[in-house]
């Protein structure tokens, strides 16, 4: 008898924990369809309950975070906090790191040009411009992060657009037999082959608008941390350790 109300028991237990999961899925794709209703082209990647009863966090393509009532009548983009002890905590800051640290993770890295460090410790994301004089200035210091232990993974990011001088610059140096050669030379302010080729220039260039790029260099560290414009090698490899996962 008693094994047969333990069984029965699990039995309802397993029933409300299904229902549960099915009722907030529903829930999740009722919010989706009813965002998707006031601004069709809104790119989400996921909705998932926020630490606050009844709100809802939505990411974004690109990492940024809007929160949204379970109706979807009250919507806001902003910092939340909740206070631990007394202190702050920006869950906000949290999120969206952490959805950009996914984001540089899931990248193909044979589409970046890589400076790698013979000891790794941690590896940076940094979106370039070959024509960027601190980008040319960040790239003199590339062999004192990769001795430090710090990867340098370029993206490119066309600061005028796609199209120009500069654009053709980095679809040349994505081209090149020799990328990290011809990476080189241009940030040396060398002349390089004009080369053409199936590339990711453009890719990347869409990829860094979602994430709020405005210029270059931009960095991004392992945890998903920005860090917009240069900074020395012992500066930023410090900051690189610090955030590596």
């Amino acid at each position: 008898m008693g094994k047969t109300r333990l069984l029965s028991s699990l039995a309802c237990v397993v029933f409300l924990l299904s229902a549960t999961v099915l009722a907030h899925a529903d829930e999740v794709a009722q919010l989706r369809e009813r965002l998707l209703h006031i601004q069709p082209d809104l790119p989400i990647e996921k909705i998932t309950p926020s630490p606050m009863a009844e709100l809802y966090q939505v990411q974004l393509r690109g990492g940024r975070i809007l929160y949204v009532s379970a109706r979807a009548e009250f919507i806001f983009q902003g910092q939340l906090l909740q206070v631990q002890d007394g202190v702050p905590l920006n869950l906000t800051e949290q999120a969206e790191r952490k959805a950009r640290a996914e984001q540089m993770q899931a990248l193909n890295q044979s589409e970046m040009v890589i400076f790698p460090a013979q000891n790794r410790q941690t590896a940076i994301t940094v979106f370039t411009d070959t024509d960027c004089g601190y980008c040319q200035k960040f790239h003199t210091e590339v062999a004192e992060l990769n001795r430090l232990g710090v990867e340098v993974r370029y993206l490119a990011f066309p600061r005028n657009g796609l199209s120009g001088d500069a654009y053709d610059s980095l679809v040349s140096v994505w081209c090149a037999d020799d990328r990290l050669a011809a990476m080189t030379q241009a940030k040396n302010r060398e002349s390089i082959a004009k080369q053409t080729c199936k590339h990711p220039v453009d890719k990347h260039f869409a990829l860094g608008r979602t994430l709020g790029v405005q210029g270059t260099p931009t960095i991004v560290l392992a945890d998903g941390q920005i860090i917009a414009g240069y900074q020395p090698a012992q500066q930023l490899a410090a900051q690189a350790l610090k955030a590596r996962q």
